[in-house]
């Protein structure tokens, strides 16, 4: 996919799930491990929770990515608009957060790792790793 045009405040990419506790915060780790440099990784959640899933952070610690000290923020309108790009993980819809289908937007449909045990949280993961290894790859060739 290639991406036209500038955004006036920078090169945010925002990733966005419904609590931000695990598949939007994975994302967000893996981003700021491969991405290239001046480009800013954030997650937000449509209704965060308190705190990031212990599963999902144990399965980043097993990558070698600590997530611990993420913590789970607000979706907001400045955080959309001041975005360059901004992925749904595959949990919001159009009446739940329009805004974030405005622009630049790509959806990657991730199964929720909530309440799933460590293997599938590792499938999970992997799947994310996966998919924003090519994300950086778009951005690169750009």
């Amino acid at each position: 996919m290639k991406f036209f045009g500038k955004h006036k405040e920078g090169k945010k990419i925002l990733f966005v799930c419904v609590e931000n506790a695990g598949r939007s915060q994975m994302a967000e780790g893996f981003f700021r491990k491969y991405a290239p440099e001046a480009w800013i990784p954030v997650s937000a959640g449509s209704r965060p929770t308190p705190e990031i899933n212990p599963v999902a952070v144990e399965a980043m610690k097993e990558v070698g990515i600590d997530i611990s000290k993420q913590k789970p923020k607000e979706l907001s309108e400045e955080l959309v608009q001041s975005s360059f790009l901004k992925v749904s993980m595959g949990c919001i819809d159009k009446t739940e957060c329009p805004a974030i289908f405005l622009g630049n937007h790509q959806d990657w449909g991730i199964e929720d790792p909530k309440g799933k045990p460590i293997e599938k949280v590792r499938e999970i993961r992997n799947e994310i790793e996966k998919k924003v290894k090519e994300l950086v790859t778009t951005l690169e060739s750009n």
